[in-house]
């Protein structure tokens, strides 16, 4: 059975990703703070055809509790076959306005918790020589936007991060590799001026693909989508 860990499932890349996970009949972590919309996707992923679905209660800002997820999934199903890192956060102010707390309220969520995560899970994963691990990283990750200046240096610093572990993971039957969505049409593109360019569920084809099919020659890509 296929096992597949996915943070940030509760609303747009995050549930249609876990959506598209669960229509190839996989077992399901999900990882992030209790709320209806976590409920709605893990019901959704069961009527989908999802094995089974494991809501893994975390607040991505807290080590602690990422770990304890991770020990949670491991002890129930096992080593994952690929761990999505989706969530994110992104707050639109001026350098100046960007206060300290949301700069530092960034770096947890978009660049720590996955190292958190990551470092957690891969010792199992080594263990049983096989499993990809996918981030969810953004155009961002290539450019600069004003108003984005947290948000753009988190998604570099996650490739970063993501090109690193790459080069650990030579030969030894894992991959990792970045998906870079342009605007794509969720709440988080709402009231940034820009006009969505693709869905979530084109995003989350793309990154089943490469965290379920795709060879393990692409580790260490970044493979951006720029939209239609």
């Amino acid at each position: 059975m296929t096992r597949v860990l996915i943070t940030g499932a509760s609303r747009g890349i995050g549930r249609a990703t876990a959506i598209a996970c669960a229509a190839r009949g996989t077992e399901l972590g999900l990882i992030g703070r209790p709320s209806k919309e976590q409920r709605e996707t893990t019901d959704l992923c069961l009527d989908r055809g999802a094995r089974r679905v494991l809501e893994l209660a975390a607040d991505l800002t807290v080590t602690s509790e990422i770990e304890k997820a991770a020990a949670e999934f491991l002890r129930v199903c096992g080593p994952p076959d690929a761990v999505i890192h989706n969530a994110g956060i992104a707050a639109r102010t001026s350098i100046e306005d960007t206060t300290l707390a949301s700069w530092e309220d960034h770096l947890r969520v978009n660049l720590t918790a996955p190292y958190v995560l990551t470092r957690a899970l891969l010792p199992a994963m080594r263990a049983q020589r096989s499993g990809r691990i996918v981030f969810v990283a953004s155009i961002s990750s290539t450019l600069g936007t004003a108003k984005l200046s947290a948000y753009c240096a988190t998604k570099w610093g996650i490739v970063g991060f993501m090109k690193s572990l790459a080069a650990e993971l030579t030969d030894s039957g894992l991959m990792t590799c970045a998906v870079l969505p342009g605007s794509v049409d969720t709440q988080m593109l709402a009231g940034s001026g820009f006009p969505a360019r693709m869905t979530p569920e084109d995003v989350a084809r793309t990154l089943l693909h490469y965290a379920l099919d795709a060879p393990l020659a692409h580790n260490g890509a970044s493979l951006e989508m720029f939209g239609v």
